[in-house]
Parts: C-alpha cells; sequence; structure tokens
C-alpha cells in the first residue's frame, strides 16, 4: 500500500493539540481539530481555527489522488461548504 499524505500524518500526529496550517494560496492560520481519521489512505477532520473566524466550521479531506489535503469552511449563514484550499504545510502551533 503507497505511503499516507505526509501532510495529513502530521496533522493527526498534532491534533488535538493546535496546527498551524499554511495553505497554497499563503495564508496561514491556527486549527483545532476535534477528530482526523483514515479510512486507508482517505483522510478527513473536523475542527475550528482559533486565530479568527471562530464561528466557522472547517473540515479537511483528501483529493481523489489522495496527494492533497483540502480545506474546506462552512459559515454560520452559509448552507454547504466552500473550498478555502490546499494545506500545503502543517506544524504544531507555539501554546
Amino acid at each position: 500500500m503507497p505511503d499516507l499524505n505526509p501532510i495529513a500524518k502530521r496533522i493527526h500526529n498534532v491534533q488535538p493539540r493546535p496546527v498551524r496550517l499554511e495553505l497554497d494560496s499563503g495564508e496561514t492560520g491556527v486549527f483545532e481539530f476535534s477528530s482526523t481519521e483514515f479510512f486507508q489512505r482517505e483522510f478527513r477532520g473536523e475542527g475550528a481555527r482559533t486565530d479568527a473566524d471562530p464561528k466557522a466550521e472547517f473540515r479537511l479531506i483528501s483529493s481523489e489522488n489522495y496527494e492533497r489535503i483540502l480545506l474546506g469552511r462552512s459559515g454560520p449563514d452559509e448552507e454547504g461548504w466552500s473550498m478555502v484550499g490546499e494545506v500545503i504545510s502543517a506544524e504544531r502551533a507555539e501554546e
């Protein structure tokens, strides 16, 4: 079986502690994920952003080919999810 996505593994190993994500847009943020899990190579996670946008929910998913980790957002006044971007790095946030 091919290796698991290294960014997904890093997020999974850090949570439930805060993790700083960098997106392909250059934006960075600190997130706390209440759950992350692998289904073979597929990755999912749910949580909140702690440094901004506190009322929105965030979701991590792997791309169809499992090579990218994507971040989605659902705000309190929105129906459904919108794509925020691709996670290009993840590291433990300083507490």
